[in-house]
């Protein structure tokens, strides 16, 4: 295939609302639309033609094609079509490329249907905030519409720590600087020290992914900064075991007392597919910081109330558990009862609330 087409196949995949676009050797292009991988009715892809695609994402001298390097992710764009994120990899001797799909224009929180609340807990000065799903559940979508809010709302200065770089933010009432580790810095944990000397208001971390760089996060907190992080976690009583557990044991009591004073939110996220089938709508839960979210932080032994404290704080606070949500949405008909049992934690407890809907 020339390049022409290669390009060609991806404007195709952005026209169609697809999210991810996929390049491997012995299979045809293949298109995630609404999270069903569907292959293209074409002929299978050579190693030449994902070669050639590498090469124009990457440019031809890149350490990549010299063998320095196995996989490299790598933000690039077309002209006209999209932003997107490229994670290039060899396989069996070849070159594979997956590609997601990234707006130029950074949605809204309304835009993504989140949760009202999370725009105040966006405009608070200081704290940490965790964004938490599995892969393509929309993590760093939901920061970068928090992240705008902040920039159209406040006189800050932002700095964001990626790899690689996703949205790219026009500057409106904040300054907003943006680093891509391997690219201007080398890694995450020194861009985040660094950034403390820059007089930051807000700090992103694309990712926390060790100790070091957990503990520095904790540190802008409490030092008066925003920050705003993902992890890998399923919901928000793993994301608080998760953190912890980057820690070595002899100081998770510690790490304990210092995230139950530092944690703003937990923001959890699960892509699940609308009736109409109109896509794909975010299911939702959030934990805020109270008093006695802050003790079942502290004590290991009370990490189960948190689900009870997100169920009690609803109406008053504006938390919700999974279940709560995909409740509400099956009852305003965004979603079908079987999307809910499969989103659910507690499957049982939602078929006896389901039970009360039909």
């Amino acid at each position: 295939m020339t390049l022409e087409q290669l390009l060609g196949l991806i404007a195709l995949g952005v026209k169609k609302g697809t999210s991810d676009l996929h390049f491997e050797v012995g299979c045809p292009p293949a298109f995630r639309l609404h999270g069903e991988l569907l292959s293209a009715r074409m002929e299978k892809l050579t190693a030449s033609d994902t070669l050639l695609l590498a090469k124009h994402i990457l440019g031809a001298e890149d350490p990549f094609f010299a063998g320095a390097r196995h996989d490299v992710d790598r933000g690039f764009s077309i002209q006209g079509v999209s932003r997107f994120r490229a994670s290039i990899l060899r396989q069996r001797g070849s070159v594979g490329l997956v590609l997601r799909i990234i707006p130029f224009e950074v949605p809204t929180l309304a835009d993504l249907h989140l949760p009202a609340i999370l725009e105040s807990v966006a405009g608070a000065r200081s704290g940490l905030i965790l964004v938490t799903g599995a892969t393509g559940n929309g993590k760093s979508t939901t920061m970068a519409a928090m992240l705008n809010h902040v920039n159209r709302t406040q006189r800050s200065h932002i700095i964001t720590i990626e790899e690689p770089i996703e949205f790219i933010f026009a500057m409106d009432q904040s300054i907003i600087i943006q680093r891509e580790v391997g690219v201007d810095t080398s890694s995450f944990g020194s861009a985040l020290k660094a950034a403390l000397r820059q007089d930051p208001d807000v700090l992103m971390v694309g990712e926390m992914r060790d100790a070091e760089t957990a503990d520095t996060c904790l540190k802008a907190a409490e030092t008066g900064h925003l920050v705003i992080s993902t992890l890998h976690t399923q919901d928000v009583q793993r994301t608080i075991g998760r953190f912890v557990g980057m820690f070595p044991a002899e100081e998770q009591v510690s790490v304990r007392h210092r995230l139950a004073e530092n944690i703003l939110a937990v923001v959890s996220l699960r892509l699940v597919p609308r009736r109409d089938g109109g896509g794909l709508i975010p299911a939702v839960e959030v934990l805020l910081s109270t008093r006695s979210v802050q003790e079942a932080i502290r004590d290991p032994a009370r990490s189960d109330t948190l689900v009870t404290l997100m169920e009690k704080g609803r109406t008053d606070v504006g938390m919700q558990t999974f279940d709560q949500h995909v409740l509400q949405l099956v009852q305003t008909g965004v979603i079908s009862s079987d999307t809910a049992r499969s989103a659910a934690t507690r499957p049982k407890e939602l078929e006896r609330a389901l039970a009360g809907v039909q």
